[in-house]
C-alpha cells in the first residue's frame, strides 16, 4: 500500500510527490459555509484564551485530528506572534478585525482547508517554505530524499567535484531550496511546467537566499535542462487515478490534481522521465557516473526499477526504505 494510503486513508498521509509534471492545476476553492449549514462565529468580546477554547472544540468536531494546535497556528498567525505568546497572554482581547480574520480562517479550516494553504507556508528541512494551492505542500517524508541527495553531494564535494543538480518537478521548490542552503557548492536547475509553481520557487529561493544558485527553467521533465547534471532528483506524480477519490479532502479538494495524479498505475510520469532521458533531445541530460534520487510509492519499488533499468541498461538501481520500512526512494546510479 502507498505510504499516501496508509496514512491518509483514514488516517491517510504520505509522502505525497511535491513536484511533478504540471504543478499547477486549479485546486477547488473553499466554502466558508460548513456542509451542515453551520457558520461558526465568535463572541466579539473575547480573548484569546476563549478564543483558543472555542475555535478548538468546533475544530475538534470539524474532524481536525489536531484541533488544538489547529486552532494556536491560525491565531498566532492572526497576531503576528508565537504560539508559546498566546498561551502567556490569556487575556490580551482580540480587535474586531483579529475576530474576523481568525473566524474566516478557522471556517475554512473546518472545511478542511490545509493548514499550510491558510497560513501560507510548511516547515520543511528546518526552512519556512512558501506554498499556495498551485504547488503540493512539502511532507515530513521528502526529507529523507533530500538527506540521501546531500550525502552523495557530500561525497562529490569530498573529491573535488562541486555538483551541478537538477530537480525535476520543483514544485515549491522546497527540495532545491533545501539542497542549495545546505550544499553552498551546488548549482541546482529547478524544473517545472507550471508558471505559477515556478513564481512559488523563486519566493523561496529568494528568502533563503539562494536565488544566485538556483536557476528556474520551464519546461516538462528533463526537456529544459541545458546539459547534463550530476544528480537529478524528482518527486513525480505517482497516486493512481483511481485512488485519487479516495484521498483525504484536504488532500483530494485543494492540492493540486496534474502534481498528483500518476495516471492509471501511478507510473505514467515515470515512462516519460525515462524515455525523456534516453530519446529526449539531443543533449545528455545525465553526466557519465551521475545518480538520479526518485521518490517513489511504497508498492512501486519492483516497477520503477524494471523502467530504469530498461531506460539504462548496466545502471545500478537500489530501492531504499522510509523510516517505517516501506520502499520510498529508488537510487539509478549509471
Amino acid at each position: 500500500m502507498d505510504a499516501l494510503q496508509q496514512k491518509m486513508l483514514p488516517p491517510a498521509a504520505h509522502a505525497l510527490p511535491h513536484g511533478g509534471n504540471g504543478k499547477g492545476g486549479k485546486p477547488a476553492q473553499s466554502s466558508l459555509i460548513e456542509p451542515t449549514g453551520f457558520v461558526w462565529s465568535l463572541d466579539r468580546s473575547c480573548d484569546v484564551g476563549l478564543a483558543l477554547l472555542a475555535a478548538t472544540r468546533r475544530l475538534r468536531e470539524g474532524g481536525s485530528d489536531s484541533p488544538q494546535l489547529d486552532a494556536a497556528v491560525l491565531l498566532a498567525h492572526v497576531l503576528g506572534v508565537s504560539k508559546a505568546w498566546l498561551y502567556a497572554h490569556p487575556r490580551r482581547r482580540l480587535t474586531e478585525a483579529e475576530i474576523s480574520q481568525y473566524e474566516t480562517l478557522a471556517r475554512r479550516r473546518i472545511c478542511q482547508e490545509p493548514i499550510a494553504y491558510l497560513v501560507g507556508y510548511r516547515p520543511f528541512f528546518a526552512l519556512e517554505i512558501a506554498v499556495n494551492p498551485h504547488v503540493l505542500i512539502p511532507r515530513p517524508e521528502t526529507e529523507l530524499l533530500v538527506e540521501r541527495v546531500l550525502n552523495h553531494v557530500k561525497y562529490l564535494l569530498a573529491q573535488g567535484r562541486p555538483p551541478l543538480i537538477a530537480d525535476i518537478g520543483a514544485g515549491s521548490g522546497a527540495i532545491a531550496v533545501a539542497l542549495a542552503v545546505n550544499a553552498p557548492a551546488a548549482q541546482v536547475f529547478a524544473v517545472d511546467i507550471s508558471a505559477a509553481a515556478l513564481a512559488v520557487a523563486a519566493e523561496n529561493s529568494a528568502r533563503h537566499g539562494v536565488s544566485d544558485r538556483v536557476q528556474l527553467l520551464a519546461g516538462d521533465l528533463t526537456d529544459p535542462l541545458p546539459g547534463p547534471a550530476d544528480i537529478i532528483v524528482a518527486n513525480l506524480p505517482y497516486i493512481a487515478t483511481s485512488a485519487l477519490p479516495l484521498l483525504p479532502a484536504t488532500v483530494r479538494d485543494y492540492e493540486p490534481t496534474l502534481a498528483l495524479d500518476g495516471g492509471p498505475d501511478g507510473l505514467r510520469v515515470f515512462r516519460a522521465f525515462f524515455d525523456g532521458l534516453v530519446h529526449g533531445r539531443a543533449q545528455a541530460k545525465l553526466r557519465p557516473g551521475g545518480r538520479i534520487y526518485l521518490e517513489i510509492g511504497a508498492d512501486q519499488g519492483l516497477a520503477v526499477r524494471a523502467l530504469a533499468e530498461l531506460a539504462l541498461p548496466g545502471a545500478k538501481v537500489a530501492i531504499l526504505p522510509d523510516y517505517a520500512g516501506f520502499d520510498r526512494i529508488v537510487v539509478v546510479e549509471t
